[in-house]
């Protein structure tokens, strides 16, 4: 649940386009980061680094004080719970979307339930006639985007993951709701390791630690007063 970054540069390869530049930082586990930035920043791109689907150009990141290139891939996944901006939902029941990440045999309604509960979803579906069995359209076309969006905070919070990160995935929910399933996640994973990104100073204002993006670059560091004291970027 360690995971630091070490002068970490990045440029996409298709695009050209450089990504992050110098950026380090470090995260102990169980404690929470939140990375806020305007659209273009780099906050995603942290993201795609740490569930490697990009290699850096220059710098390390590092979990658990090992390079992540030398984790086993399937193994380094199997820890993490990624919530991206852009949710993909099966055509399939809304059980088996938030089981999806389980094991088959672990698979069982009380847990389905629970993580309904936790990413504040359950009394949404309880109202639909066929409650966990509904359909979910191709994508989830039959539910709202905040919904869509909480099925998949509960399908990662089910796994209990090492390392939780919400990619901006808190968007379309109201601030109530939004700090009900905050709340939820600081209470039920004490030991997991919380990465939040978002455009909103509601979502990041109770994170242990906070950086600010821009261009690629932090600029600002530290926790929500103490950033709020400098009246700057933040």
């Amino acid at each position: 649940g360690e995971i630091t970054f070490d002068k970490v540069s990045f440029t996409y390869a298709d695009s050209g386009i450089q990504a992050l530049k110098d950026v380090s930082f470090k995260i102990t586990k169980g404690s929470s980061l939140a990375i806020i930035g305007k659209t273009g920043s780099g906050k995603s791109t942290i993201a795609n680094l740490i569930c490697r689907l990009y290699d850096v150009n220059e710098g390390a990141v590092m979990i658990d004080g090992r390079n992540i290139k030398s984790h086993h891939l399937f193994g380094l996944r199997q820890q993490l719970g990624y919530v991206p901006q852009e949710v993909f939902l099966f055509s399939d029941t809304i059980a088996h979307n938030i089981g999806f990440s389980v094991d088959q045999n672990k698979q069982n309604g009380e847990l389905i339930t629970e993580a309904a509960k936790d990413a504040a979803i359950y009394e949404n579906i309880m109202g639909f006639s066929e409650k966990f069995d509904t359909i979910v359209g191709e994508r989830g076309i039959t539910l709202s985007g905040g919904q869509k969006q909480r099925i998949s905070i509960a399908r990662a919070m089910i796994k209990q993951p090492k390392v939780l990160i919400l990619d901006d995935c808190l968007s379309a929910v109201d601030t109530e709701t939004e700090e009900q399933i905050l709340g939820s996640i600081k209470k039920k994973m004490k030991l997991c390791t919380t990465i939040i990104i978002s455009h909103r100073v509601s979502s990041v204002k109770n994170a242990d630690q906070i950086i600010v993006m821009e261009n690629g670059s932090i600029i600002e560091q530290g926790t929500h007063q103490e950033l709020m004291d400098l009246q700057k970027s933040y």
